[in-house]
């Protein structure tokens, strides 16, 4: 898997662990497609992911870090990540594996998906 897109990808989690909006939004195309796996369905763009974990953060405390990463053979890049999300009282809602799946394009990623393990 080429080296960019995993930094990319550590970098996208890294801010948004972090709450650094601007930062997550960076690493992405400007028309991003999201999955919205709090809420069900999908967003599109920068103003609408932005929106999403403003209001996300209101309810929940997700914290995602990325264990493992696997290049497809479609050239989407999948990643096994920690996902630990309680509410605003410390409460752990979940905690456990999740996949998200990547597509990139000139060297932003383009698509979000997550999928069962």
């Amino acid at each position: 898997m080429p080296t960019p897109f995993k930094d990319l990808i550590k970098k996208a989690y890294s801010a948004f662990n972090e709450r650094d909006i601007d930062t997550a939004l960076s690493t992405m195309q400007p028309n991003v497609q999201w999955s919205k796996a709090w809420e069900g369905g999908y967003i599109s763009g920068h103003d609408e992911i932005k929106e999403y974990w403003t209001r996300q953060w209101k309810e929940i405390n997700p914290k995602v870090e990325p264990a493992e990463f696997k290049e497809r053979e479609n050239e989407s890049l999948e990643v096994l990540v920690q996902q630990k999300v309680k509410d605003l009282d410390g409460n752990s809602i979940f905690d456990g594996t999740v996949k998200h799946v990547y597509t990139f394009e000139d060297g932003l990623i383009k698509t979000m998906d997550i999928e069962l393990v």
